[in-house]
């Protein structure tokens, strides 16, 4: 790759990991990014620098990835990468002009998100063999995802000296470092103490660390682990819908929405920074009681007329 371009972008990455403190994960998820949009550029155009890249190279770029079946959702994801590097470039005064500013996106229509009933999530919970040592790591799993609301990141690197049993309470450090307390519910507790107490000593190896959730190995479980373990769960309780990794983190804050709890509370139990990415639990509210309505109101029912 050529090596102007790269160190643009190092630079770029050097600055959302020090001065923006964001998450390793999320560093490493611009760089992919990035590396894609300079590996199409050495393709094409070849600018060599920043200041040469134009607004038909983006476009160019996106309508490429459009083309090998790409989402909208992933494209719009990649154009945010290529927008925030752009405009710290033009910060930074490495670029006189943006090359981002007339680039037109994909429309993303935002999805409510999967979310599970509150019968499917008691039967949920029975499903794991809790006479094992990973029967009751995993009964642990998820009955903190759902009490807590953790991201899949949160829970899996989640250490000893972040939970407090007695009091109910894990600290979490969330996306960019940031620290928020989040309360466990009386049968995470008694889940998480279970775990604790009998499953996790039966998995320590020698070489073990403070990690809560040890795999049979002894070490720190991987996201990829709890999204094969949430998945493996909802198919044996029968539940028949789309799994996805943060299913559970989205029945939490429907149903504490569904409960009466207010959306700014919601938000700080998830950790977003900003509301309006809490809001999109409100449309899951709102297709609910329409459905409810659809189904129950006299002027909603499809009768017939007689005439």
């Amino acid at each position: 790759m050529a090596s102007s371009l790269l160190e643009g972008m190092d630079d770029f990455l050097a600055y959302l990991s020090l001065e923006k403190g964001l998450s390793d994960n999320t560093v490493d998820s611009y760089q992919l990014d990035l590396n894609q949009f300079i590996s199409r550029l050495e393709k094409t155009s070849n600018p060599g620098s920043w200041k040469k890249v134009t607004a038909a190279d983006v476009s160019d770029w996106i309508y490429f990835l459009s083309e090998e079946d790409y989402s909208n959702a992933s494209l719009c994801r990649k154009l945010s990468a290529v927008r925030a590097l752009d405009a710290y470039l033009l910060r930074e005064r490495k670029l006189s002009k943006s090359f981002t500013e007339i680039v037109v996106g994909p429309k993303l229509r935002r999805k409510a998100p999967y979310t599970l009933s509150i019968q499917e999530v008691d039967r949920l919970m029975e499903a794991p063999d809790e006479t094992t040592p990973q029967g009751l790591r995993d009964r642990a799993i998820l009955e903190l995802f759902y009490s807590s609301g953790l991201r899949v990141s949160e829970l899996s690197g989640l250490m000893l000296q972040q939970i407090d049993l007695d009091l109910g309470a894990l600290k979490v450090y969330g996306k960019g470092s940031k620290e928020r307390v989040c309360p466990m519910g009386s049968k995470a507790v008694k889940a998480m103490g279970d775990y604790l107490r009998n499953g996790r000593p039966r998995l320590v190896k020698s070489k073990t660390g403070s990690a809560v959730f040890l795999s049979s190995r002894g070490s720190a479980i991987s996201r990829k682990t709890v999204w094969v373990l949430v998945k493996k769960y909802t198919r044996a309780a029968g539940i028949d819908k789309p799994v996805k990794p943060h299913m559970l983190r989205h029945s939490f804050a429907t149903h504490l929405l569904t409960g009466g709890a207010d959306l700014r509370i919601i938000q700080e139990l998830l950790g977003h920074a900003d509301i309006s990415t809490t809001q999109i639990y409100t449309s899951v509210e709102a297709e609910r009681t329409r459905s409810a309505h659809d189904e129950f109101h006299p002027r909603s029912r499809e009768t017939g007329t007689g005439l």
